[in-house]
């Protein structure tokens, strides 16, 4: 069975309009793509998509009662749900810096992004 994913590509400001086509588990064609970026983009959305994820953590004693976080790279969108939940479980105590490691989910740093 033949399934076709079209995506509009963020890699750069083209927005090339793509369209990856699928067969058994494999990809036949790929078609729309001006730049090698995009069709290697194209190819990762739908063989394993990943998303870089922002979120905040409460802080104790802080400045402000959250910082926000990010991952430092992207994880595979199927692992954002397991993520969200530990982030939820997580408090830091102040001084928060931008760039302190707040935690680390399965290898992936998570930092904070601003100062609490």
């Amino acid at each position: 069975m033949t399934k076709v994913y079209r995506f509009t590509c963020i890699v750069c400001p083209l927005s090339c309009t793509i369209e990856v086509e699928m067969e058994g588990g494999k990809i036949k064609d790929i078609k729309g793509y001006t730049c090698p970026r995009g069709k290697e983009w194209a190819i990762e959305e739908v063989i394993n998509p990943k998303r870089v994820v922002m979120s905040v953590v409460p802080v104790e004693g802080g400045k402000l009662p959250t910082v926000s976080v990010k991952t430092e790279r992207p994880i595979p969108k199927d692992k954002i749900p397991e993520l969200m939940s530990m982030l939820a479980k997580i408090k830091v105590k102040a001084p928060v810096k931008i760039g302190d490691v707040i935690a680390e989910f399965e290898g992936v740093k998570i930092i904070a992004t601003r100062e609490a």
